[in-house]
């Protein structure tokens, strides 16, 4: 893909990702979900896997920002070792791919949880099983959780 496709895509893609999360929540849903619209490669059945990784996991907010896995998943959907070639190493190029994302991420955001951005973007931790937490916070981030989750999706397809 020539560089001057992939950055339009890159848009694109940030643009989806970001109304996604908006309207829908589930950031790394919404980051797979937009990168399946926009290059390809990302299968349902992968998206359909990532919703358990959301609010940094089980909306526990240990985890990496759901938006972050979301698009690891997507490099690795791309770049990924194959369950068939195990054996043939590690596959070090992906990781490699990989780190500059997370690399990107942290230095944009100062971390890379959930409960990272969470204070980042609100001052403080949510407890997301807590209904009343959960509207709290969904009150109080703003459009913060969608930027993130915009930016991880275009900063992944510009380094498919």
């Amino acid at each position: 893909m020539k560089q001057d496709e992939r950055e339009k895509l890159a848009e694109q893609a940030y643009e989806q990702a970001f109304e996604l999360e908006n309207s829908y929540g589930c950031c790394p849903q919404c980051v797979l979900t937009a990168i399946k619209d926009t290059v390809g490669d990302v299968s349902d059945d992968t998206i359909k896997a990532s919703h358990g990784l959301s609010g940094g996991g089980g909306l526990m907010g240990l985890g990496a920002c759901g938006a972050l896995t979301g698009g690891l998943i997507a490099l690795s959907t791309k770049r990924g070792r194959d369950a068939d070639k195990l054996h043939r190493g590690s596959g070090i190029g992906n990781f490699q791919v990989g780190r500059k994302l997370v690399e990107k991420f942290e230095q944009e955001f100062g971390g890379v949880t959930c409960e990272h951005l969470q204070k980042q973007f609100t001052g403080r931790t949510w407890d997301m099983w807590k209904p009343e937490e959960y509207k709290a916070f969904s009150e109080n981030r703003g459009d913060q959780c969608a930027r993130a989750t915009a930016l991880a999706t275009k900063w992944a397809v510009e380094l498919m």
